[in-house]
């Protein structure tokens, strides 16, 4: 019998009490599919609302976590969907490799990162992590292990990528990765004074190979959206090596920092934000020119606070992250960073990207413009002014990251993704829509 386990997201909100099974082999995962209860798989529990929490059944995969093989001809890694990006880093980045796209935290599997189909600061450049997918086992609601590619099962793959697990569950996956000449990269920080001079830093950025900015959400008046915009690339091969004789094999960057404890509810209020906002945006101003960055803080770096979570105390938090088409994000960022600013109850953690065009997945989330994401403690009032923003993304076009989502509104949804009539054809297609559900899919009518 499965146990009983409080569950919850990133975000530790909601919490569900779910019944859990972690199997450990591919025949232990077809018993559970092939049993009566509708169930969701789950990897390390990092995104951060409802969407991998099922009462009746969660499968957690993390003992699927092995590493199959890896062709250095072609870059491509196969791995089962339980393997943590965390382990990948620590294994190939001293060999010279590293997947070609990585989320804002290392620790995640690659069955979540399919799922949701992360993005990271190279968007713009190279899409998000499943256009990088060769290939994949994904286990239907039969029992049955299909193989599926761009070329094998086609519409599946394309519902799986982005799918947030409810089309099956993802058993492998083969990707292709990236030759990196060294761990560190070389990054330069721009001082931007308001929104526009953020965003014409990140158009003056394209060829950079990476780019993302820290934003002031509650800056007011002339200061609206100033921002520390950070871009980065590693060296090209005629440049020397950033940090000789630094790169130390199977190294772990493990965190610095700890947050053992939930803080008070007070810790995080319009002041303390508008005063640590106000001394980052400062500091930040005064370190110009190129400086040689470890690939960990530069791409994962509240992996250095263990436990940041709690910062947001017991009640949790909830990360709000939108995108805007291109022409919609001048007007539509604006709009949203002075509702924040006149609720008056900011983020420490304000997030600007430039992203590229969309990607083959139906339901992924990025789309050719902007994305902002906000973090906010969960207290009364914050669910009325995550619905005011909800109104503003969808009122110029938008959608809302389901791998961060624990409030939006069923039709908002179904505005904001396209492709969610041919999602559900092919749920209801391959018998997925009574099998594979969570907490999320629930909510949204999915």
């Amino acid at each position: 019998m499965p146990g009983m386990v409080k569950l919850s997201g990133w975000g530790r909100h909601p919490v569900v009490d779910c019944a859990v099974e972690t199997p450990r082999e591919r025949l232990d995962v077809e018993a559970l599919v092939r049993g009566p209860s509708p169930l969701i798989a789950r990897g390390n529990g990092r995104s951060y609302g409802d969407a991998a929490l099922n009462a009746g059944l969660t499968v957690s995969m993390l003992s699927m976590d092995r590493m199959c093989g890896f062709d250095p001809a072609a870059g491509v890694l196969t791995c089962e969907s339980g393997v943590l990006l965390r382990d990948i880093l620590d294994c190939f980045v001293p060999r010279g490799w590293m997947p070609a796209v990585v989320p804002g935290t290392a620790w995640v599997t690659v069955g979540g990162m399919i799922a949701a189909d992360v993005h990271g600061k190279n968007h713009h450049r190279d899409g998000s992590f499943g256009a990088h997918v060769e290939s994949l086992l994904l286990l239907n609601a039969r029992g049955e292990t299909l193989h599926c590619s761009r070329t094998e099962n086609s519409e599946l793959f394309r519902a799986t990528i982005g799918g947030m697990g409810l089309t099956g569950i993802i058993l492998s996956a083969s990707f292709r990765m990236r030759r990196i000449p060294t761990g560190h990269l070389l990054v330069e920080t721009i001082a931007a004074p308001d929104l526009d001079g953020a965003m014409a830093v990140f158009e003056a950025s394209r060829d950079w190979s990476y780019s993302v900015a820290w934003i002031d959400c509650l800056g007011r008046g002339a200061g609206l959206g100033r921002a520390l915009v950070s871009r980065g690339r590693f060296p090209d091969a005629a440049e020397p090596n950033p940090r000789p004789g630094r790169e130390v094999p199977g190294m772990r960057r493990r965190a610095r920092l700890a947050m053992p404890v939930d803080a008070p509810m007070a810790l995080v209020n319009g002041v303390s934000v508008k005063a640590f906002n106000t001394l980052y945006y400062y500091l930040g101003r005064g370190r110009p020119g190129l400086r040689p960055v470890h690939y960990d803080p530069y791409f994962f770096p509240l992996d250095r606070v263990d436990g940041w979570n709690r910062i947001y105390g017991r009640r949790g938090f909830v990360q709000y992250q939108c995108v805007l088409p291109k022409e919609e994000s001048p007007d539509g960022l604006r709009a949203l960073l002075e509702r924040v600013g006149a609720a008056r109850t900011g983020s420490f953690l304000g997030v600007l990207k430039l992203l590229g065009p969309c990607g083959d997945g139906l339901m992924s989330f990025p789309l050719e413009g902007y994305t902002l994401a906000l973090d906010f403690p969960m207290r009364a009032g914050t669910e009325e002014l995550l619905d005011a923003l909800d109104e503003i993304t969808h009122a110029h076009g938008g959608r809302v990251y389901l791998a961060k989502d624990a409030c939006c509104r069923p039709e908002r949804l179904r505005a904001g993704y396209a492709n969610y009539d041919a999602f559900q054809a092919i749920r209801r297609a391959s018998e997925a829509e009574g099998k594979f559900t969570s907490a999320l899919a629930a909510r949204l009518g999915l």
